[in-house]
C-alpha cells in the first residue's frame, strides 16, 4: 500500500507521499491525548465557534478542494463541490446545536437525591476512512467528536492522500488546535499499535467487511469502543401504484451517482411486475444518456471508476454474473478513453445461487428483479447479508412507509432519494456494520454517559436499598 494520487482520468501519478513513521504516531497520540485534557476545561461554545470558522474556510477553499477531490479519486467536479458544502453544513449544525445535545440529562428515580447523566469526552478518536467520499467521511467523525472534545488520528485511504491532507490543513487554518485532527499516512500496523494505546479510546471505521473485521478485531482486544459503517447492497423498492415518472427519474441518478460506489446506492431494483417492463426500459434508456469524459468538464455525467484495480475488480464481478446465468439487458457502448471508465450495466435474470445476488458490487452495474407481490419485495429486499439503507416508491406514502419498516436496514427513504444530513442518523445492520454517525446519536457515539446522583444525606429507609451493588 503507497499513499498516491493517481489521476484516474489520465492514469498520471501526480503525488506520492511516505508512510508515517512510529515517532510521527507516537507523537500524534501524545499530542492529542494533551489536549484532551486541555479539552476538559474548556467551554462547549468555543470549539462551536471554530467549527463555523472551519465551515466558512470550506466554502471559501470550495474551488480548490473541488478539484482535489476529483484528481484524487474520479468524481465528477460538481458532484465534488456538492460534497465540500455538504461538509460545511455539517460543521455549521454540529457548531450550532452540539452544546444543546451534550447537556446533561436529568432522570426520574425512586434513588435517594436528584439523578443525572452528563456526557464527558473519552479521549483520542482513531478515524478509518475510505476514498469515495474523502471529505465527508472526515467530517462526519469530526464535527460531533470536536464538540465533545475527543481529539483524533486520521488514516485515511491510500488513493485520496492529497485532499486528506488538504482538509486537515484548513481545520487548522479555521483556527482548531493542530492535534484536534491529525492526519497520518499510516500502514496497517501503525493502525493496531494505535488502537492498542491506552490514550486511544475508539475507532470510527467506514469501509470495507474486510476492513472493518480487522479493526473490529483489534479494537475488541483491547476493549476500545467502535462504530462501523461497512457495505451495502441497498434495494430500490417499486410497488404497483408509484409514480413512474419520479420513479425513472430517479433510479438512473441513485445507482450512477459517483460512478455507483456509494454504500448506499441503491444497487438492487425490486419491481412490482406490472410496472417491470415500464421500469427496465426507461432505465435502459437514462443509462444510455451518460456522457463520459473528463470529470473536471461539467458536461460529463459518468466519470471514471476511482482506480484501475477497483474497475478490474469490477469487471471480473460482471463476468461471473453472466457465466453463471445472468442477463446482461443493457451495456453502454465501448468508451474510447484510457481512463478507469466502466461501462454502466443493467443485470436481470438474477437467480440465488449467482454470486451477483449477494455479493456488493461497487460501480455502476444496476440489477432488476421482477416481484409479484409486496411480501415478495419485502423477502427479497430482505434476502440479503447487507442492511445499510433502502428507497421505496409507493403512491401511497404512508403504506410505503409501513412496508419500508418491514425491511431489515438502518435507513429507508419512501417516495425521494438518500439524503445524507447532519440531523440525520447514518448507519446500518447486519453485514453493514453497527452504530450511527450524525444527528444527536452520532453526537454520543464516543461519549462517557457520567451518572451523577447527588443528595444532601443518604436515605436508608430507601425501599429500593441504596445499598446494594452488582
Amino acid at each position: 500500500m503507497t499513499y498516491q494520487t493517481v489521476n484516474p482520468y489520465t492514469n498520471e501519478t501526480v503525488v506520492t507521499y511516505p508512510f508515517a513513521t512510529d515517532a510521527e504516531l507516537e507523537s500524534a497520540i501524545a499530542q492529542g491525548h494533551e489536549l484532551y485534557e486541555r479539552f476538559k476545561t474548556q467551554p462547549i461554545a468555543e470549539r462551536g465557534e471554530l467549527l463555523h470558522n472551519v465551515a466558512a474556510k470550506l466554502r471559501e477553499q470550495a474551488d480548490e478542494l473541488a478539484r482535489i477531490c476529483t484528481v484524487d479519486m474520479g468524481k465528477l467536479v460538481g458532484e465534488s463541490a456538492g460534497e465540500v458544502e455538504l461538509c460545511a453544513i455539517i460543521a455549521d449544525w454540529f457548531a450550532d446545536h452540539g452544546e444543546d445535545l451534550l447537556k446533561p440529562e436529568a432522570i426520574e428515580t425512586i434513588a435517594t437525591g436528584e439523578a443525572e447523566v452528563r456526557h464527558h469526552a473519552l479521549g483520542v478518536v482513531l478515524m478509518v476512512e475510505p476514498w469515495n467520499f474523502p471529505y465527508y467521511q472526515i467530517m462526519r467523525v469530526f464535527a460531533p467528536n470536536f464538540m465533545v472534545g475527543n481529539p483524533m488520528i486520521l488514516k485515511h485511504a491510500a488513493n485520496t492522500p492529497t485532499a486528506a491532507k488538504r482538509f486537515c490543513e484548513i481545520v487548522a487554518e479555521a483556527g482548531v488546535p493542530q492535534a484536534a485532527l491529525t492526519n497520518l499516512f499510516l500502514d496497517y500496523d501503525h493502525v493496531t499499535k494505535a488502537i492498542a494505546d491506552p490514550r486511544v479510546q475508539g475507532v470510527a471505521l467506514t469501509g470495507s467487511e474486510r476492513g472493518g473485521q480487522a479493526v473490529a478485531e483489534a479494537a475488541g482486544k483491547y476493549l476500545k469502543k467502535t462504530t462501523m459503517e461497512l457495505g451495502g447492497m441497498d434495494p430500490f423498492v417499486v410497488l404497483g401504484d408509484a409514480n413512474m415518472d419520479d420513479v425513472t427519474d430517479l433510479a438512473w441518478r441513485v445507482r450512477l451517482y459517483n460512478c455507483g460506489q456509494v454504500c448506499t446506492s441503491s444497487k438492487r431494483f425490486i419491481v412490482m411486475d406490472n410496472v417491470y417492463d415500464e421500469f427496465l426500459e426507461k432505465l435502459k434508456e437514462n443509462f444510455a444518456k451518460v456522457v463520459p469524459g473528463d470529470p473536471l468538464d461539467p458536461k460529463t455525467t459518468l466519470a471514471p471508476m476511482n482506480t484501475k484495480r477497483a474497475k478490474e475488480k469490477l469487471q471480473g464481478q460482471l463476468d461471473d454474473a453472466l457465466a453463471n446465468g445472468a442477463t446482461l439487458a443493457y451495456q453502454f457502448p465501448e468508451i474510447d478513453s484510457e481512463g478507469q471508465f466502466f461501462r454502466p450495466a443493467i443485470l436481470t435474470d438474477i437467480a440465488k445461487d449467482n454470486p451477483a445476488y449477494s455479493k456488493e458490487m461497487f460501480g455502476p452495474i444496476a440489477t432488476v428483479y421482477r416481484v409479484h407481490s409486496e411480501d415478495e419485495a419485502v423477502a427479497l429486499a430482505n434476502d440479503n447479508p447487507y442492511g445499510l439503507g433502502g428507497i421505496l416508491f409507493s403512491g401511497d406514502p404512508d403504506h410505503g412507509a409501513e412496508v419500508a419498516s418491514r425491511i431489515e436496514t438502518g435507513m429507508v427513504f419512501v417516495n425521494n432519494f438518500m439524503a445524507s444530513l447532519p440531523e440525520l442518523p447514518f448507519g446500518g445492520v447486519k453485514l453493514s456494520g453497527y452504530g450511527r454517525e450524525m444527528s444527536h446519536i452520532g453526537q454520543m457515539a464516543f461519549v462517557n454517559e457520567q451518572l451523577i446522583v447527588k443528595a444532601a444525606h443518604p436515605d436508608l429507609t430507601n425501599p429500593a436499598g441504596g445499598l446494594v451493588a452488582i
